[in-house]
């Protein structure tokens, strides 16, 4: 395959896409921007920006032109969007199509039956069949959930209260990476474009478990936190199930619940075993480190 070095960012706001748009733009990577007509974010010089409307497929298709590569960080509410995006990519002869993953492993069997996973399994089947009939190719990247960035939202812990949830006691380990190796990452991927061709990648920071940085957060902060045990079954998954069983289910009740089942649940897959960090160009963090993430969090 040829070199990749002509990308398009869709999604280069929000939490992620900066983080990406930095990395790809640090590496030498040509990158275009894909904006909504309205949009007034502002981006580097070095940056082209192409106001598309996301659902139209001619939009897109002339956004991508000349293009060799896709990076999707497109939202939840937003990741249907990516079937014109993957149609414009195909009639515009992308090469690859990174779609927006960025989190626990949702081929796995358990995790891909999750509502909140639906979304993203859908565009999966999209991708595989436009592999089957076209020439463009496809890398997933699963990270785990974002290890600074969930920290200071308060989904790891609870900061002010000096609280953990111990899933199911917190001493299952699981993958997680933080926001700025997520973008390197992305960089991998794209310059070990033969090696990453048509499948997943996984990349991790570190595996701790939560008694483990409910360890380092004590150490970092020379007080006494709290751990309050949580049944992934029962406290999580229980509500959960219940509310989509409803007529007109509330997001805010499930959303939440099932992405933790997803990462702290037994048998979801996100403590990953095959890695790609040293394919990719990443290492995984020693503990000093990792205390160093947790002290810029708990701030």
């Amino acid at each position: 395959m040829s070199v990749l070095t002509n990308v398009v960012l869709a999604g280069a706001t929000g939490n992620l896409g900066p983080v990406i748009l930095e990395q790809l733009l640090k590496a030498g990577f040509s990158v275009t921007v894909l904006t909504r007509q309205d949009s007034v974010h502002e981006f580097p010089e070095s940056v082209q920006v192409k106001r598309v409307d996301y659902d139209s497929v001619d939009s897109l298709t002339d956004a991508l032109q000349g293009q060799d590569a896709v990076v999707s960080t497109l939202g939840l509410g937003a990741l249907t969007k990516q079937f014109h995006l993957i149609e414009a990519a195909v009639r515009a002869n992308v090469k690859r199509f990174i779609p927006s993953e960025f989190g626990p492993d949702t081929t796995n069997p358990k995790t891909s039956a999750l509502a909140v996973s639906a979304g993203k399994v859908v565009i999966q089947k999209a991708l595989a069949k436009a592999v089957a009939n076209g020439s463009i190719s496809y890398t997933y990247i699963f990270t785990g959930p974002f290890l600074d960035w969930c920290m200071k939202a308060g989904f790891m812990f609870d900061i002010n209260g000096r609280n953990v949830s111990l899933y199911d006691g917190g001493e299952r380990r699981f993958s997680t990476t933080t926001l700025e190796s997520v973008g390197k990452a992305v960089v991998g991927v794209l310059e070990k474009a033969d090696e990453t061709k048509n499948r997943a990648v996984y990349v991790q920071d570190a595996a701790p478990s939560l008694k483990q940085l409910k360890a380092m957060a004590e150490k970092v902060t020379g007080t006494t936190w709290q751990g309050t045990e949580v049944s992934i079954e029962n406290d999580v998954l229980a509500p959960a199930i219940a509310e989509l069983k409803k007529e007109n289910p509330d997001p805010s009740k499930f959303i939440l619940p099932l992405a933790i089942a997803s990462i702290w649940g037994e048998g979801y897959g996100c403590h990953f075993q095959d890695l790609d960090n040293e394919l990719l160009g990443l290492k995984e963090f020693t503990e000093a480190e990792m205390e160093a993430v947790l002290a810029a969090a708990i701030k």
